[in-house]
């Protein structure tokens, strides 16, 4: 144990440069045990009975020592001494070592110093010494470093400064490091500051040689004559000499900014073939190519690449390192030269990719297209090393029989159409030529390949809507004609229901007949809407305000399993449709949704502005871009398989249960859409549902020359009406080539009260007009018939007569004939089939008007 001699934690309790304590002497151990044995030998000479007080006088002696060691040693004035801490070898460390150490305490006094920082700070003895901050008193360079320093140490943390200081009297400067950390954890111990200061002069001049050598390798390596470049794995072009910028004609400074890619300094699909090394892990690749680099200008120059890439264990590469060489001299100093550098040109820039291979497939030499392309089908690499991987297992015997005949020197080869590899449908046609018999032992022939993906899609699209228009056209046909067999139904019909009282018991079969002949030609407006051959009356509508009219309807039609949600778009565009049919429109896709939906599922509206901008980004094909307003109606039924998405729109085709469905209900959609000047689009993928997309175009009141409505009255206001008279009297000329049809129509019109002259044709119609000298109140007349129709009719008969009032019936639309006729051309029309209170009403309000 040794004792403390002050308690006082403010004092100095270590002296300068001096151990920290003294270690004990088993000198004086054995002393004191060699006085207390000649005690107790003296006692035992001079008899128990004199001894007995001397024996308790040396026994409370000792009492009274242990009882004060025991009070000092809990006073902490006496404690064990830690022999850790007073090893010589440890001491020495610290004496001796390399760096300056210093001790101070609360106050700033150094309580303990070595040999090294007298050294450093020049003090000549332990009594002079002085702490940093006295000895760099005055130096500006080092004030705020040691200011720092001394914050950190009042703070007991850890900081660490590098100053120069400079010498005196023309000598050298001197690098130093100092650093400052707390004594200990303990709360005494965190009051004392250690204090290294370490001369780093000789490292700063060494770190300062490798500086000046590296700036001499920058030096020569910029002006080299030829160019390098690095570009890391993200393709950053991360280091460029100045020869190549100045070739490029690009500032260094942005260069390594991080401003520049590869793809940025090579031309075309160059970039794809420094990319197309296939990584084998631990090996370093080197491959020449040439290619042409893209100056900032945009002008091109032809240059060979030894470009070097090395690859990690894992297989991932580094960062390149290439060289390059201008080509672009040879073309006035070597022919022969300028002729290679042609040639590579021309074979790196070629839009269809090129590569020779030999009988295995595997790929020998390829042209930038071609490791563009083989990148894209084959991330991996695979396809660069052989053609077979490009394609499709299903179509790759075909290609093996054309590169097995070109390595037999067979000319004339068949182009192989075949589909691609990867993940997205892509085709591609090859075209392989053989080369020359010495050739062959390395190269099979030469593989031209021509990506034709969209001309497929672009051909396939083409037939789809030839078919489409065909299947319209016939859809159209049959429909006019089916409208003349039920214009004479119904008209018979209405003939039977005058003469049958509703007491009668033919009544009720009459009126089935009346109800089948109105579903049929429910049937054919559907026709004729896919054939775009149907009368529409637009409007300019508010879309957001017709679905929410129709949210009730809807709701009735899918049920309750079936969720319907419907998210309007903000300030939706004014559209002109015709009401009846665009409502015809959702309810149809709303029904097919809950037929796809049998165990429910959620049915969602969508409406919203799209602008030219974003119309232009759709990969809708066939879609100008313009402002539209798009209806998104989705669902999450059973979805459409891929095999059958392009069948949906034509007519009759259908793939619900016999009698549960006509197969018209799509091809509705279509024509009415495509006939509004909108444009239809489908997504759907089985099992996960159905999205149907509806553009349609954007009203511009702004654009339309409006004529002026006629006065109405609000019918809300009106009392009811009175039945309407629809007895008349005049003469009316009726052609119709259906003999059957004319003569219903001309008996319907002389029961109504008018005199009724009847045609086959345009011709015999004129023919009339002359016997009758003009004297005609009205024209009805159908619209397609044979040797004269009615709009040449109606031309001849404004001839003679430019007030003769006419009416069109036809079972095509009003627009598929008006624009035969001349502008501003006056003339009623009604659409076929019709009843025969409808053909009356007609020739009542034509002829009155």
């Amino acid at each position: 144990m040794t004792a403390e001699t002050d308690s006082d934690p403010s004092s100095e309790p270590l002296a300068a440069h001096e151990p920290a304590r003294r270690g004990g002497s088993i000198v004086l151990v054995l002393l004191v045990a060699a006085g207390i044995v000649a005690i107790a030998v003296a006692m035992m000479t001079i008899g128990r009975a004199q001894a007995q007080p001397y024996i308790l006088g040396v026994l409370a002696l000792l009492a009274m020592v242990g009882l004060f060691n025991l009070f000092a040693f809990a006073a902490g004035i006496i404690r064990f001494t830690d022999r850790t801490a007073d090893d010589p070898v440890m001491g020495r460390i610290a004496d001796h070592a390399y760096d300056g150490l210093a001790v101070t305490d609360p106050r700033g006094h150094v309580v303990y110093s070595n040999a090294a920082y007298l050294a450093i700070t020049g003090a000549t003895s332990a009594q002079d010494v002085r702490p940093v901050e006295r000895v760099f008193i005055g130096n500006p360079d080092v004030s705020e470093a040691v200011f720092r320093l001394l914050k950190a140490a009042r703070e007991g943390k850890r900081q660490q400064e590098e100053v120069r200081i400079a010498g005196q009297d023309g000598a050298q400067g001197r690098w130093l490091r100092m650093r400052v950390r707390p004594l200990g954890q303990g709360k005494r111990e965190a009051k004392y500051a250690v204090w290294s200061v370490a001369d780093i002069t000789r490292d700063r001049e060494r770190q300062e040689d490798v500086f000046k050598e590296l700036q001499h390798a920058i030096e020569y390596l910029d002006h080299a004559p030829c160019g390098f470049f690095s570009v890391n794995p993200a393709g950053d072009v991360v280091y460029v000499n100045a020869t190549l910028a100045n070739w490029l004609d690009h500032d260094l400074a942005e260069i390594g900014s991080g401003g520049l890619k590869l793809t940025d300094i090579v031309s075309g699909d160059g970039a794809s073939l420094l990319t197309s090394i296939v990584a084998v892990p631990g090996e370093v690749k080197t491959e020449v190519f040439d290619i042409d680099l893209r100056m900032r200008g945009g002008k091109t120059m032809p240059v060979r690449l030894y470009h070097k890439l090395a690859f990690g264990a894992d297989g991932v590469p580094g960062s390149s390192r290439t060289l390059v060489i201008s080509r672009a001299r040879d073309e006035h100093s070597d022919p022969e030269r300028a002729a290679e550098v042609r040639f590579m040109r021309f074979f790196d820039h070629t839009p269809m990719a090129i590569a020779t291979v030999d009988r295995g497939g595997a790929v020998v030499r390829a042209n930038a297209r071609f490791a563009k392309l083989a990148q894209s089908l084959s991330p991996d690499g695979a396809a660069n090393k052989s053609i077979f991987r490009t394609v499709n297992a299903r179509d790759r015997g075909l290609l093996i029989a054309a590169i097995n005949q070109a390595a037999e020197g067979q000319g004339d080869i068949a182009p192989v159409e075949a589909m691609l590899d990867g993940a997205k449908e892509r085709w591609g046609q090859f075209f392989v030529t053989s080369v020359e018999e010495n050739e062959r032992e390395t190269e099979a022939g030469i593989v031209y390949l021509l990506e034709t993906t969209e001309r497929r899609a672009l051909e396939n699209q083409i037939n789809q809507s030839q078919k489409m228009d065909m299947v319209g056209q016939l859809a159209g046909g049959i429909a006019h004609d089916f409208n003349n067999v039920l214009s004479a139904i119904m008209m018979a019909n209405d003939f039977l229901l005058n003469a049958h009282k509703p007491t009668d018991p033919s009544f009720q079969d009459i009126m089935q007949i009346k109800q089948n002949a109105t579903r049929a030609a429910t049937l054919v407006r559907q026709l004729l809407a896919f054939s775009r051959r149907q009368t529409l009356r637009p409007q300019v509508l508010d879309l957001g305000d017709a679905l929410s009219d129709l949210t009730m309807l809807l709701r009735r039609l899918i049920g309750e399993k079936v969720k319907l949600d419907l998210v309007h778009g903000r300030d939706l565009w004014p559209v002109k449709v015709d009401v009846s049919q665009f409502e015809q429109v959702i309810v149809n896709l709303a029904v097919n949704a809950r037929d796809a939906m049998p165990d429910g599922g959620k049915l969602t509206v969508k409406t919203a502005n799209m602008t030219t901008e974003e119309a232009a980004q759709q990969s809708y094909k066939g879609m100008p871009a313009a402002d539209y307003v798009r209806i998104d109606i989705s669902d999450t039924g059973t979805g459409i398989p891929a095999e059958i998405v392009d069948k949906i729109f034509e007519p009759f085709f259908s793939t619900k249960e016999v009698g549960k469905g006509t197969g018209l209900g799509l091809s509705t959609v279509y024509g009415i859409v495509k006939q509004t000047g909108g444009f239809v689009y489908v997504d759907s993928e089985a099992g996960k549902g159905t999205s149907f997309h509806i553009f349609l175009p954007r009203h511009r009141p702004e654009l339309e020359v409006q004529p002026e409505p006629p006065a109405t009255k609000d019918a809300a206001a009106e009392p009811p009406k009175p039945r309407a008279d629809l007895t008349g009297q005049g003469t009316i000329l009726l052609v119709e080539d259906e003999d059957g049809l004319r003569s219903l129509n001309a008996r319907g019109l002389r029961s109504r009260g008018y005199s009724v002259i009847e045609a086959s044709n345009g011709i015999e119609a004129m023919e009339a007009l002359e016997e009758k000298d003009g004297a005609v109140d009205l024209v009805v007349s159908d619209v397609v018939m044979p040797e004269m129709d009615g709009p040449t009719l109606l031309r001849e008969m404004r001839k003679r007569n430019p007030n003769l009032k006419i009416i069109f019936v036809s079972g095509y639309a009003e627009e598929a004939f008006d624009k035969s006729l001349p502008e501003n051309e006056q003339f009623a029309f009604l659409p076929k089939p019709f009843a025969l209170s409808a053909l009356v009403e007609k020739v009542k309000e034509t002829m009155t008007s």
